[in-house]
């Protein structure tokens, strides 16, 4: 169990908050993260106000082992992580100034656990222009991520995959239908729907 300032505990070890990250709980300027995933809707944060934004240089993909969320330690599933190349559409969310702190806090514990992501700073594109954000983006080296697996080996997976939290085909049926709610298009994500749900 790992303890937050605001009384939030996450129930799963995560990364020990460095300086950087911290500093920003007691600042003044605004905190901006870029969202691709559940973050977008289902963040259990009230954010302040959220962009339209493309991060270039990230990719959304299915590059994450499950072993209790989406799978089990004998059949892991997937989950989408944020990896390198190509560019994202997502949102760019501002955090609330007034509760800046313990909303950096959930944030924290809601992102690093597991310890498979690094928090980074990154210039999104929006109606606005430019902006700085964070993002989270996948650590290659740890035991979970899964590389650029084929087109048929992930569909495969999620197809089959159950854990905790339910089935990757639910999970990839939920993504799916959540961003084109958004009026976001993520072809590959798409083409990966039809083709598990197709059987």
């Amino acid at each position: 169990m790992t303890p937050f300032a605001n009384g939030y505990v996450s129930p799963l070890p995560v990364d020990p908050m460095p300086d950087w990250v911290a500093a920003l709980r007691d600042g003044a300027a605004p905190v901006w993260v870029f969202a691709y995933g559940s973050l977008m809707w289902d963040a259990e944060i009230a954010f302040a106000e959220t962009l339209p934004a493309r991060l270039y240089g990230f990719h959304r993909r299915f590059c994450l082992y499950s072993r209790d969320y989406r799978g089990t330690p004998e059949r892991p599933g997937l989950v989408l992580g944020l990896d390198r190349g190509g560019s994202c559409r997502g949102l760019a969310r501002r955090l609330p100034p007034d509760a800046l702190g313990a909303a950096i806090d959930r944030l924290w514990a809601r992102e690093m656990a597991g310890q498979v992501y690094d928090m980074r700073r990154v210039t999104v594109t929006t109606p606005r222009g430019p902006l700085a954000a964070y993002a989270f983006t996948v650590r290659r080296d740890n035991i979970d991520y899964a590389g650029r697996l084929s087109f048929e080996r992930t569909a495969a997976i999620l197809a089959a995959a159950a854990g905790g939290r339910g089935t990757g085909r639910d999970y990839l049926a939920s993504t799916v239908a959540h961003l084109a709610a958004l009026g976001i298009r993520d072809r590959l994500l798409e083409r990966l729907h039809a083709r598990v749900a197709a059987g």
